[in-house]
C-alpha cells in the first residue's frame, strides 16, 4: 500500500518537472506551431486552440499506464503511476485553463500568497508572445520572485 501512495506522489511531483521541461524545450521549441495561439489570442478560432493537443501528449503515457498496470499483475505499479500523472493533469487543468486563463467560471479569485505568485509567473510568461526568452515555464512550483508584490518589485 505505502509503495502504490509513494507511485502516485513520486508521479504527481514528476510531472512538474516533465511540464516544465517540456514546456520549455518541445513546447517553446519544435512544437510552437501548437503552442504558439496560446500565446497569441489573437490567432485562436473559437473555444479550442492548438495547444490544447497537448493534453492527449500527457493524457496517452497515463492511460498506457492504467492499461499496463491493469492488464499484468507484475506491472501493478504502472496503474498508480498513471493514476499520479492523471491527478496532476486534473490540477493542471483546474490551475491553468479554469484559474488563470478563466476558460470556465468554476471558481472566483483566489486571495492568498500562493496563488497569486501563481498569477505573476504565468503573467510574466504570457508577456512574451514569442518562443524565445520565455520565463517561468512551470505551474506549481514558483520562483521565490513572484511571492513578493508587485510594489515591492519596482
Amino acid at each position: 500500500m505505502f509503495v502504490n501512495i509513494l507511485a502516485v506522489v513520486l508521479a504527481f511531483l514528476g510531472m512538474e518537472f516533465m511540464a516544465w521541461f517540456t514546456h520549455k524545450f518541445i513546447m517553446h521549441g519544435i512544437l510552437w506551431s501548437w503552442h504558439e495561439d496560446h500565446h497569441k489570442p489573437a490567432m485562436k478560432h473559437g473555444f479550442w486552440e492548438k495547444n490544447d493537443r497537448f493534453f492527449l501528449v500527457f493524457a496517452i503515457p497515463s492511460f498506457f499506464c492504467y492499461l499496463l498496470g491493469s492488464l499484468n499483475e507484475n506491472l501493478r505499479i504502472l496503474l498508480f503511476v498513471g493514476i499520479g500523472i492523471s491527478i496532476y493533469g486534473l490540477v493542471y487543468f483546474l490551475i491553468h485553463d479554469v484559474y488563470i486563463h478563466k476558460r470556465f467560471n468554476w471558481f472566483r479569485q483566489l486571495d492568498n500568497f500562493y496563488s497569486k505568485a501563481i498569477l505573476r509567473a504565468h503573467g510574466a510568461h504570457h508577456a512574451k508572445v514569442e518562443k524565445e526568452d520565455g520565463e517561468s515555464f512551470g505551474m506549481l512550483l514558483v520562483h521565490p520572485k513572484y511571492y513578493r508584490s508587485r510594489k515591492s518589485n519596482k
